[in-house]
């Protein structure tokens, strides 16, 4: 990644490690009990999706199967 350099050297690189540090103060961690919502979630809702799809799949599947007969 390119840095940019001005007159005052450092001084870019100084700031924006200050920036950086300023920003993450600000993030807020979900706590234990919403992490393990949300990792709940995921899961469900990929299981959900992967049957869809597998449904979607065999349905498809099966029709070709009809026509190419």
């Amino acid at each position: 990644m390119a840095t940019k350099t001005n007159t005052q050297g450092n001084k870019t690189n100084t700031n924006f490690a200050k920036g950086i540090q300023s920003e993450w103060k600000k993030i807020v961690w979900p706590t234990k009990e919403q992490a393990i919502k949300y990792c709940v979630s995921v899961v469900i809702i990929s299981i959900l999706v992967a049957l869809i799809v597998f449904g979607l799949d065999s349905i498809i599947h099966f029709l070709l199967g009809l026509i190419v007969r």
